[in-house]
Order: structure tokens, then C-alpha cells, then sequence
């Protein structure tokens, strides 16, 4: 999701929902200062299991171009440590994030036409490992693929390489946007070529997944000033079809590792409802036993659909609504696993939040942190993935921030060559789950007595994964509400009595401590992970 650009779009989406849901988001629960104890009780039921966890990730667009090529190597690896790390500091508290799925861009060849290409900021322009000649050059994107080492150095277990257009040499219009239309900017007989370009630059990189499509419904054409603001390119139903088919053949015809993931639907209601120009229901399009091809029986092709949760997180009702629909149409076709791929705060949401200026504190957190948990414990995704891992810009789509070298972010051109590191909540809100929520562990049942989960949204959510060869069972809870809470904890008996309990608050971030295994402690406002062994 790229967020200026995008903001405009909501008026042309035609989303009926979110017309009705901008009055407002469900306010959290108010009461007085003094620690409470909740009535409610909470029951982790080990036996009822859900979806088993892919991975966490975010990826490089657009800063790796750049901050990759900095030559101050201490501060890309702070960088590459608070995304990326496993390691713990002596307090116990984690050194980073600890992602497990790193996402490439792979570039389209904007950056090399210049200011020709048509799109206005040069960070969003991006290096093509391929000229006009078929020839490919692997010191092209030099900056992200150090991001793409830095992730391998620190174990991150899975990469995806994914792309907003085809090479410029293969589209209508010889630009990495569309000049209009609402199918694919490719050529008619340049499908084939994209695809083996796509399995060259997986083949170099070894990545473990390869994404073709970002963002199909929405049609990346200029403005008004016949510029765009990056790459980008519409595709309908059939030309993702197309595009699969050829990359499956390819892949497999070389017997290749690397497997595809498609989607990347720009909204999620455009995988159960209709979009204009054959570009919705996508579930059904793609999995339905009705269709005489289903990609679900095609080699080097997983059985996932990714999407994106911009525009479907207020209110809290919205939230929760739309992705109980869509697990209910993911069952009707045939169980697919659903990855939420990319997000980011973007644009205003329900007069709370907003993209625009940059916000980096604890309610930023909070509502980062609600969303994933709607998107793992409603819509059942395996994946979670953010947006912009680095972000220089004066924006809150970010995990790590970067300012100039002098304190400015309001140039972000100053970054371009050096800068300042800086965290924000939103990182360490993400960490609660990614650094804990290992691939591999399975969600289990949380129930919280006389609540469901609208209410549950604006007051305490707590979600639990279990991992069965070793014992180990997280629980992930967050605390909306400007009070403390206590709530008694059922279903477990946890060795030593006692959790590990890591602790993200506007002025803690992942902090380490001990708490008693017979309740949840939750400080106002906090996003708060439990780790122990079960018996």
C-alpha cells in the first residue's frame, strides 16, 4: 500500500460499510484509576485448535534503495537488528523483532528512466535486474538486497520477492504505471517473458515465495499532472489466471523451489464481493470447485490468497464483520489459507488515527496491534505482514523511522545518504507477536466469559498460540482501556507457576518481567506477551 496516493481512493472505492463507520470507532471502556479485577475470567482451551502460524514479516519499499547503501554500517545494522533479531539484551528484553519473513521488492526499471519515468518521488522508483536487452544485472538493487542479506544473517526463516509492475520494457505504455484500464500493463505477448523473468530473479535470490500481483483492483494510473506516485499496475481475475499458470509451468518445469503466493487483493471485501471489471470475488474466482482450473491444482502454486486490511478496520463492528465473512466464504471453498500481507496506518480512520503527520506512540500501537489480532484470532490468517519496515517519511505506515541527519523528516531527501534511527511503537506493538509467535505454533481457544468480539475490541483481546513439541504456549493480550486490568486465568497449569511476561507501553518496549501464572495483569494501555510451559 502506498499511502498518499492511495488516500484519494476511497472515494471511488464505493465501500458501503466504511461511508457508514467514519462517525467514529467504539470507544474504549472508561472507569475509574484503581487496579480492577475483571469478573470476566479467561479459559485457554488447549485441545481447541485453530490455524497453524506461517510467519511475521514486513517489507523493504521503498527506503532499502537508499538506507541499504549508507555507509555507516553501525547504523544499518540497528536497523537490521530491530527488525530482524532473535538475540535478547542482558535485561532479558529482546534486541529486536525477530520477523520471520522478509519481503523484496523487485523493481520495474522506473529508477534507471529517471525523471522520464513519470513518478514524482525518487524513493518510490525502483533498479530492474533486467535492461531492454534481456541482459540481467545482479548489482541492481544493491541497497535492499543488504537488507536481504542482514534478514539471512539473523535467521529469518522465509523471503518473498514480490512486484508492483512488469519491467517497464514489457508494458502497454513503457512505463511501470498504467496508462489506464483496468487489465494488467503488459504487453499481449509479453506474459510468458515476465514470468521467466520473475523465476530468474527467485532463482538468483532463492527466495522461498514469489508474489506477481500487488494491489489488482486498484487501476495506478497518473494524476492530473500526468504523474504517478509509483510503480504499480491494475490486473483482472483472468490476468492474474494468466500470470500464475505461466510462473507454475516455469517453475516447475525447473524444478523449482520456490513456490508462488497470489492475491494481494488491495481490500479485503474484493475477496467475497463483486469489483468492477471482473476484479472481485476472488475467493470463488480462484478456488471454487466450479472453476475448470482452480490454482489450488497447480505445481510451485500454494493454496493461499493474501490480502490487505487498509480500509476495513473502523468501526470496531466493521472489523470484526468483515472478516467473519470472509472465514465463512474461505470454508465454502474449500478451507485456502488467507495471508494478510500488507499494512500500515493509512489515511484517516474513524477520526482517531491518521497516516498523516508522522505518529510513533502507544495508541498507534494499540490499534496496530488490534488489527492483527482481528486479522489472526477472525479472519484466521497464517501470515501477517506490514507495509514499510523503514520509513523517512512524515507518515505513520512505518516500523522503524528514519530522520536526516540533522533531525528533519519533513525532507526526507536528507536520508538519502545518512541519517537518524529511531523505533516506534507501532515496531514493538508488531514484536508482541512476531518476536514470540513462532512458525510452526498453532492458535488455540481463548474464551472470555459474556464477551464477543466487538466488545472485545475497544476493551481487552488476548489471543494464545501453543507450540506442541515443546510445551510452550503464548498468550498475546492487549489492553485498550486507560485502566488496569486483572483477570483471572483457567485452562493451564504453567511450570513454576510463573509466565515470562514482555511488556510494550508508551514508555516500555517489549520490557522483560515475571508474572504469576493464575491471572493476566494487564497495565493500561499495554500490549503484553506471556510465555510458558504447560503441563
Amino acid at each position: 500500500m502506498k499511502f498518499r496516493i492511495k488516500i484519494s481512493l476511497l472515494a471511488l472505492i464505493g465501500f458501503t460499510c466504511l461511508g457508514s463507520t467514519l462517525r467514529g470507532i467504539d470507544p474504549p471502556e472508561k472507569t475509574s484509576n484503581r487496579h480492577r479485577r475483571i469478573e470476566k475470567s479467561v479459559t485457554i482451551n488447549l485441545q481447541e485448535e485453530f490455524q497453524t502460524i506461517h510467519s511475521f514479516g514486513a517489507s523493504d519499499c521503498w527506503s532499502a534503495k537508499f538506507i541499504g547503501k549508507w555507509q555507516d554500517e553501525s547504523k544499518k545494522n540497528q536497523i537490521a537488528d530491530l527488525l530482524f533479531s532473535l538475540d535478547t539484551l542482558p535485561s532479558g528484553q529482546p534486541k529486536g523483532i525477530g520477523l520471520s519473513l522478509w519481503r523484496m521488492n523487485i523493481g520495474a526499471g522506473s529508477y534507471e528512466q529517471g525523471d522520464s519515468s513519470r513518478i514524482s518521488d525518487p524513493w518510490r522508483r525502483e533498479e530492474c535486474f533486467m535492461d531492454s536487452q534481456g541482459r540481467f544485472d545482479w548489482t541492481k538493487q544493491s541497497g535492499s538486497q543488504w537488507f536481504l542479506q542482514a534478514a539471512r544473517q539473523r535467521r529469518v526463516r522465509y523471503t518473498l520477492g514480490f512486484t508492483n509492475s512488469p519491467p517497464v520494457q514489457m508494458t502497454k505504455n513503457g512505463k511501470a504505471f498504467s496508462a489506464g484500464g483496468k487489465s494488467i500493463n503488459l504487453k499481449p505477448d509479453a506474459t510468458n517473458a515476465f514470468a521467466d523473468f520473475l523465476v530468474k530473479v527467485s532463482e538468483h535470490f532463492k527466495f522461498d515465495y514469489l508474489s506477481p500481483i500487488n494491489e489488482p483492483q486498484w487501476d495506478w494510473t497518473a494524476g492530473k499532472n500526468g504523474r504517478a506516485g509509483q510503480e504499480g499496475s491494475p490486473a483482472e481475475n483472468a490476468d492474474i489466471a494468466a500470470v500464475t499458470k505461466a510462473l507454475s509451468a516455469k517453475l516447475a518445469a525447473q524444478k523449482a523451489k520456490t513456490t508462488v503466493v497470489t492475491g494481494e487483493a488491495g481490500q479485503l471485501n474484493f475477496l467475497y464481493e463483486k469489483a468492477e471489471s471482473g476484479r472481485g470475488n476472488q475467493l470463488d474466482y480462484f478456488f471454487s470447485s466450479k472453476q475448470e482450473a482452480p490454482i489450488t491444482k497447480l505445481p510451485n502454486v500454494e493454496p493461499i490468497w493474501a490480502y490487505h486490511s487498509y480500509f476495513t478496520t473502523c468501526s470496531d463492528s466493521v472489523l470484526v464483520a468483515m472478516r467473519q465473512k470472509v472465514a465463512q466464504r474461505v470454508k465454502a471453498v474449500g478451507n485456502p489459507m488467507l495471508w494478510q500481507s500488507e499494512f500500515g496506518v493509512l489515511g484517516d480512520i474513524c477520526g482517531r488515527y491518521n497516516g498523516s503527520p508522522r505518529h510513533t506512540d502507544m495508541d498507534y500501537g494499540l490499534y496496530v496491534a488490534k488489527v492483527i489480532h482481528n486479522d489472526l484470532t477472525v479472519a484466521n490468517v497464517t501470515s501477517w505482514q506490514w507495509w514499510l519496515a523503514i520509513n523517512p517519511y512524515d507518515y505513520s505506515d512505518g516500523l522503524v523511522y528514519i530522520n536526516g541527519p540533522d533531525g528533519n523528516y519533513k525532507k526526507h531527501d536528507n536520508a538519502r545518504q545518512d541519517g537518524q534511527v529511531l523505533d516506534s511503537r507501532q515496531l514493538w506493538a508488531f514484536g508482541n507477536y512476531a518476536r514470540f509467535v513462532r512458525p510452526g505454533m498453532k492458535r488455540v481457544a481463548v474464551h472470555m466469559a459474556d464477551s464477543n468480539p466487538t466488545q472485545e475490541a475497544s476493551q481487552c483481546m488476548i489471543s494464545a498460540y501453543k507450540d506442541s513439541r515443546t510445551k510452550q504456549i503464548v498468550l498475546v493480550c492487549i489492553n485498550m482501556t486507560a485502566d488496569p486490568l486483572t483477570l483471572p486465568l483457567h485452562g493451564l497449569t504453567i511450570r513454576h507457576g510463573r509466565f515470562d511476561c514482555y511488556k510494550t507501553t508508551e514508555t516500555q518496549t517489549l520490557a522483560k518481567s515475571i508474572a504469576p501464572s493464575n491471572q493476566i495483569q494487564l497495565e493500561p494501555k499495554s500490549v503484553v506477551t506471556l510465555v510458558g510451559q504447560y503441563n
